[in-house]
């Protein structure tokens, strides 16, 4: 054995990984001496690198890691978080297309092409800077903690204080099970509130791992810092081809290992409760109503459209067709939602309903338990496939913002070989300070709604922008700064401010007496004094969420107290998703027009199909500057300010495949969960 619970033959598997990638990126280092071929490969990725692109991009370890753990404490309707995704694969037929017409490098440039505003331009590239700290943050998190449920420290080697807190964590929850049913002791009360307020404040842990925080992110760093500062775009669709298989190999590896375990496929369905294989459920207290989902996959769709990475991943494509066939690589993952629900059914049956002190735990907990050497460093190699195929496309697109959309606009003279230069420092910045945010991160719950919010600001302007000629960049300035007052900084500062955090009008809590306090509004709340029940409740520490959407509904009339708190993430989301389009509507109708003549050209441009060959596209583009309207007629409504068009065959039959390809994955999920059903 060695490093804890991983054998020799894991560390080689792990080893031999990372020495694929770099060698991988050492190959493409050749051809990333200009930028755009360090950014956009050349724009010469065919079909099967752009499968790959999108499979990797949209495929995450997190997700496998929060599907497993909500279908294990919901059953099958647990996974609609991620699965509800299967909807979004017709939109991704045409918006893989939008990306790849626009015939730009990165998205700041479309602000400053499209509005002619360099402030919008500059203000994108830097607020993206944020954006990818919290996505690769959450990549690194989540990297970690499956890595650290792998390599766990024997009961025999803990500390004092490691001991007390995993058995504070067993006991809180013993405690916590024993009230649900009926059977605590009044006198065990007051030790039960104690325990919630040290979980509260982060003193217990469910387990004890060997593995060190900081020096597996500068591993980790490192060798995706390594492979994408040589080769770039292209280093990034060669690993992604390799990556692509470990993930689906991580995916595939815990369903046979775990029915074994359980005693086969028909103990499925004696062992797990039947109503854990409805996939739309009960409509419980702890699920996500329909409307819930459709609330969720609204502000998916439009935080997508605002994602830096698309116009390197879309726009890297060798032609339109090329850019949609990215789609099949989503369908992929779809299907890796399924395997990874049936994770989370499989861990029910092996440890029992509530039976995990730490539902986040349930894919490390099962892989450490099911997998011999060997597969357990292939599980832990495909966690850092996944997350590496992140990490290297986010922090691709991060470096070209700010090369082509803040360098250049302060050294105009630039060369192609220094901005290459200041491309690959840019990458080695924004990974360490993923780095850092991952080490700052705790809280999935509080992690995932972020990271479903936080590029609303600008995803909105960029969808408007490509259907409506009447928005302007006043609207656009007007949307971002009220989005990101509303939707995050007052949110995600206001646990963190005095008079805020103790308000006691902010800080209330439903719940019946003796049970845990159901905060309305902050997303954890404890004790002002630790140890004293009696003490007022405050906002907890960390990433702790306070929902001012709902607090200003309440404002309205609009009740809370009697809501689940699913409810109130769904009111949430409903609130994100409409109010940064009401501003961008209603400012654009009061304020003056961006120059007709420019508008015409970007749309133009927008219509025009991408040429087969450099000569038919430069062809191509330079009729359309000559009539920027020859395509007006394919407009649906053509005398209006909307840029919806008409669609051709190629449009329509891809939607429909894409339609039929979504309802056929449903279909399938829904039969194999009949047939695990008792």
């Amino acid at each position: 054995m060695l490093l804890g619970s991983l054998h020799v033959l894991d560390v080689a598997i792990i080893a031999a990984y990372l020495l694929a990638v770099l060698y991988l990126g050492y190959r493409a280092a050749r051809g990333a001496k200009s930028e755009e071929g360090f950014f956009l490969a050349g724009r010469g990725l065919g079909k099967l690198y752009q499968f790959f692109l999108n499979f990797g991009n949209s495929t995450e370890p997190q997700g496998a890691v929060s599907t497993a753990s909500f279908v294990y404490q919901q059953g099958a309707p647990g996974c609609w978080l991620s699965f509800q995704t299967v909807f979004m694969n017709p939109y991704f037929w045409f918006m893989n297309v939008w990306f790849r017409r626009v015939r730009l490098t990165t998205l700041s440039d479309l602000f400053e092409d499209r509005f002619a505003s360099r402030g919008l331009s500059l203000f994108y590239a830097t607020f993206q800077i944020l954006v990818a700290c919290v996505f690769l943050g959450f990549g690194n998190v989540t990297a970690y903690k499956i890595a650290s449920s792998l390599v766990v420290k024997p009961e025999a080697a803990w500390t004092g204080v490691e001991r007390a807190g995993v058995e504070g964590y067993r006991e809180w929850k013993t405690l916590e099970r024993e009230q649900r049913e009926g059977r605590l002791a009044p006198a065990a009360q007051p030790r039960l509130e104690q325990l919630r307020d040290r979980a509260a404040r982060g003193e217990l842990s469910s387990q004890v791992t060997l593995l060190d925080d900081v020096l597996f992110y500068a591993v980790f760093t490192l060798v995706v810092g390594t492979y994408i500062v040589m080769g770039g775009m292209a280093a990034a669709a060669a690993n992604e081809g390799l990556q692509s298989l470990l993930i689906i190999a991580f995916s595939v590896i815990l369903i046979p290992t775990g029915l074994a375990a359980i005693g086969g496929w028909a103990e499925l369905g004696r062992k797990v409760p039947a109503h854990f294989f409805d996939l739309f459920g009960s409509g419980g207290a702890g699920q996500f109503s329909v409307l819930g989902l459709v609330a969720i996959l609204l502000v998916s769709v439009v935080q997508n459209a605002g994602l830096s990475h698309n116009m390197g991943i879309c726009g890297s494509a060798r032609d339109e067709f090329a850019a949609r066939s990215g789609v099949s690589g989503t369908y992929l993952k779809r299907l890796m939602i399924i395997l990874w629900a049936f994770a989370g059914l499989i861990a029910v049956a092996l440890f029992g309903p509530g039976g995990l002190s730490d539902p986040d735990t349930v894919w490390g907990t099962m892989s450490n338990r099911l997998l011999g050497p060997g597969l357990a460093g292939l599980m832990l190699a495909g966690v850092v496939a996944g997350t590496m195929s992140t990490l290297a496309a986010k922090a691709l697109a991060i470096s070209s913002l700010f090369v082509r959309n803040v360098f250049r606009q302060i050294w105009p003279d630039l060369s192609e070989a220094q901005g290459v230069f200041l491309a690959r420092c840019t990458i080695v910045a924004v990974l360490v300070l993923g780095t850092v945010a991952g080490w700052l991160m705790r809280d999935f719950f509080s992690i995932i709604n972020l990271v479903l919010t936080v590029n609303l600001p600008f995803g909105a302007a960029v969808l408007v922008t490509f259907f409506w000629r009447r928005v302007t960049a006043a609207a656009v300035w007007w949307c971002v700064l009220l989005t990101t007052l509303v939707v995050l900084v007052v949110p995600w500062t206001a646990s963190h401010v005095p008079g805020l955090r103790d308000h006691p009008a902010l800080t209330a809590a439903a719940g019946a007496p003796g049970a845990a306090p159901a905060p309305l509004y902050f997303h954890q709340l404890m004790r002002a004094r630790p140890g004293d029940p009696a003490s007022p409740l405050v906002a907890g520490p960390g990433l702790n969420r306070f929902n001012l959407e709902c607090w200003l509904l309440s404002r309205c009339g609009v009740e809370m107290a009697g809501r689940s708190r699913t409810e109130r993430v769904t009111l949430q989301f409903l609130f994100d998703a409409a109010f940064p389009f009401l501003v961008l509507l209603g400012v654009s109708l009061v304020t003056r027009p961006t120059d007709p003549e420019r508008v015409a050209r970007f749309y133009g441009r927008m219509k025009t199909p991408v040429g087969a060959t450099p000569e038919l596209e430069q062809a191509a583009l330079a009729e359309t500057e000559r009539r920027p309207d020859r395509f007006d007629h394919t407009k649906l409504w053509p005398r209006s300010n909307w840029e919806f068009c008409r669609w051709d065959r190629v449009d329509t039959v891809g939607f429909l495949a894409c339609c039929a390809l979504s309802g056929t994955i449903v279909l399938l999920f829904l039969a194999l969960l009949r047939w695990a059903a008792p």
